[in-house]
């Protein structure tokens, strides 16, 4: 088992932690980690223009004035293209981005993200990160007690850690269950309490 370091709040290293091999030590594949990003951009996408053909376009059901004898060109209705205020020709409509990931693509992939972090250096891992009341000067300290100056992805369930580190730039907090490929890769470091970390082991091994 590959081990890492453990450390408090204070920074301060208070042991080791073993990890799951199955989870932090697979050899790293960037096509699967590729298509897990493009696949999360694209359901970030709403997709909800919309513009009216001619059939939608309110009023135009009687002609406007006789087919002859006016002088004027031909016209069936104010609905038509040509018009101000007329129908679109093919009007761009909703349309549904999202897409899925085999399961088994989806794993591979964040255990990929997980892998890279620890082969890069960037995984810190504390004994625990809890609040008693929401601080946001106190996540800075420990953050700084980290020597962490890049953005950092905190994973963690405690409320107070939540709502402490959303208004600090470049801090994101997630919890196991909404952590994905795309926030993984694009924070520099990713911190993960030790408590997590074995949910972590425990839904990806």
């Amino acid at each position: 088992m590959t081990k890492i370091a453990l450390y408090n709040m204070s920074g301060e290293q208070a042991g080791e932690i073993d990890l799951n091999d199955d989870v932090f030590n697979i050899e790293v594949n960037e096509h699967v980690m590729y298509e897990a990003v493009k696949t999360y951009m694209a359901n970030q996408r709403q997709g909800n223009q919309s513009t009216k053909t001619r059939s939608e376009v309110r009023g135009g059901g009687r002609k406007p004035w006789r087919q002859k004898g006016t002088g004027r060109a031909r016209a069936g209705t104010i609905r038509s293209p040509l018009w101000k205020g007329g129908g679109v020709v093919f009007a761009p409509k909703q349309r549904d981005y999202s897409k899925k990931l085999p399961k088994k693509i989806k794993r591979l992939a964040m255990k990929s993200a997980f892998s890279s972090k620890v082969i890069n250096n960037e995984m810190v891992v504390l004994d625990e990160l809890k609040l008693d009341e929401i601080k946001t000067k106190r996540i800075t300290e420990v953050l700084s007690n980290l020597k962490v100056d890049k953005k950092a992805l905190i994973v963690t369930d405690d409320k107070n850690v939540y709502f402490s580190a959303r208004n600090i730039k470049g801090v994101k907090t997630a919890s196991v269950n909404t952590l994905n490929v795309y926030d993984i890769l694009n924070y520099d470091k990713f911190i993960i309490t030790k408590d997590a970390l074995k949910k972590v082991e425990e839904v990806y091994s």
